[in-house]
């Protein structure tokens, strides 16, 4: 790839998805992109180049583009201490305030799902000794071949290993072929979820606020304009005294938003 097709890449990834590709992400980006070049049969990166950026390129390739730039790591129950601050405190100080209405979630940047089920099998525990309790969770991400993956909810056995044994017993079925090592969420924690696409870098707004946001190992991969940018809109989608949970590599030192640090990476607004 010349310097002067990986700089129009990253431009156009900058302004599509807010991603910033820095030159020492030149060869990544190569490798990420050879996929493309042998599915559609092009011999190098310039005439991949030539392409994408021509209106019927533009219109069939930016889909696959994204799937390939976009980081989807993801784990079931990951930072486990936010899944228990959120257990702990955030569900029974809201449950004791708000009986009358759905708890609304946002997970932004779902990747295949492991966040979002995550979060239904957590608020399906608090639900069980409270029966008023009702949330509504919804899961976004730019990229729709994992959308695809999050809603059929199948998942391997090594994806789903960070989920505890309880909770794995009652919450997923194994596949009837023990061989594939498959698992799938059972269908009263698939219904919790309502994924839908969503790019960072359009506008977007919801119908009510939420009471919680998750947007973890996300905001890492944009520039500081960007992120501040992002989570000025965040806020504004946030209900007061709500929580935003952030990723364990993530910060927002530097930022004048309205959020006040209720613990390491999770954020309360007013």
């Amino acid at each position: 790839m010349s310097d002067k097709d990986f700089q129009r890449f990253a431009e156009f990834i900058g302004k599509e998805c807010g991603i910033k590709l820095p030159p020492t992400k030149k060869v990544m980006l190569e490798a990420r992109l050879h996929k493309r070049l042998r599915a559609l049969g092009f011999a190098d990166y310039a005439q991949y180049s030539e392409f994408l950026f021509s209106p019927q390129g533009l219109e069939s390739e930016l889909g696959h583009l994204i799937d390939q730039v976009t980081t989807n790591t993801t784990d079931f129950f990951r930072e486990p201490r936010h899944f228990e601050f959120l257990r702990t405190r955030v569900l029974p100080e809201w449950h004791a305030r708000h009986r009358g209405r759905p708890l609304r979630v946002w997970s932004a940047g779902c990747s295949i799902g492991a966040e979002p089920y995550t979060l239904a099998m957590v608020l399906c525990e608090f639900r069980e000794e409270r029966p008023d309790f009702r949330f509504e969770i919804v899961a976004t991400d730019i990229s729709r071949q994992v959308l695809q993956k999050a809603h059929g909810a199948v998942y391997t056995e090594d994806q789903a290993r960070g989920v505890p044994e309880a909770l794995m017993r009652k919450y997923f079925l194994r596949s009837k072929d023990r061989t594939r090592r498959l698992v799938r969420l059972v269908p009263e924690v698939r219904r919790c979820v309502e994924f839908r696409w969503l790019n960072f870098m359009e506008e977007f707004g919801f119908r009510e606020p939420h009471d919680i946001i998750f947007c973890r190992n996300v905001i890492i991969y944009f520039d500081k304009p960007t992120q501040h940018d992002l989570l000025s809109r965040f806020c504004r989608n946030l209900r007061s005294g709500g929580h935003l949970f952030i990723g364990h590599s993530e910060s927002l030192a530097g930022m004048a938003l309205p959020l006040a640090q209720a613990a390491p990476t999770i954020y309360r607004k007013p």
